[in-house]
């Protein structure tokens, strides 16, 4: 069934589907997270429904010149056009139905800002779904971390950052394959669920180009993925 959801900023709202793969707040913290600035040229990588996109834009209306949202999957694109439709933002969100590693020579070092919440899981790592599509969202079986950091590097232009999120546990692989591809991680922010002591989620920052140096700090939210 289709629901429309506010943003609960502003009037804008965002649509998805109960038989499709739904967002989770790991998306809500990634949307707030990145450093934005004056004019940034966005790509929303495995945009699903778009939220992240969508969330950050109306956070920072007055700052983003233009979002691009790229989501392999036809049911969440077009959900992402249903949203962008509703809230007028033709002009500003640019939704596509594409894989990240198609992404064509037209946008390399197009975007100031990357921001991603990729699949987290590794194929054959325990999480299973006898769907497809959902399979799809969850685990690597269709992009992987290497051709995920790989299509960052491609993408974002030299002094550009990224954002994104991943499950604690595989920080030191993502690090790897960030600096692997030129981008040094500047940011790391570790949330906590409820009154856990260990991390559940890492939302990382990296710079294309970067000087060496790490911030790191935490939050802690009532619920996780």
């Amino acid at each position: 069934m289709l629901v429309k959801e506010s943003l609960l900023v502003e009037n804008y709202v965002v649509y998805q589907d109960d038989e499709l793969y739904r967002f989770t707040s790991d998306a809500a913290l990634l949307s707030r997270f990145p450093t934005v600035r004056k004019g940034d040229t966005v790509a929303d990588f495995c945009s699903g429904c778009g939220i992240v996109g969508l969330n950050l834009f109306a956070l920072n209306k007055t700052a983003v010149g233009s979002v691009t949202l790229f989501e392999m999957q036809k049911p969440l694109h077009d959900l992402a056009v249903r949203s962008v439709e509703e809230n007028g933002l033709k002009d500003r969100i640019f939704p596509k139905n594409l894989k990240v590693q198609e992404i064509g020579g037209e946008y390399a070092g197009r975007f100031s800002l990357i921001v991603c919440n990729p699949p987290y899981e590794k194929v054959g790592s325990g999480e299973t779904n006898k769907r497809e599509d959902i399979a799809v969202c969850r685990t690597e079986k269709t992009l992987s971390l290497k051709e995920l950091c790989a299509a960052f590097s491609f993408a974002v232009k030299f002094g550009g950052r990224i954002a994104v999120s991943h499950r604690a546990d595989r920080v030191a692989e993502v690090f790897s394959e960030l600096k692997n591809n030129g981008i040094e991680p500047k940011r790391l922010e570790l949330v906590f669920a409820g009154e856990s002591e260990t991390p559940y989620l890492a939302l990382l920052e990296g710079v294309k180009g970067g000087k060496t140096g790490l911030k790191i700090t935490t939050e802690r939210i009532k619920g996780g993925k």
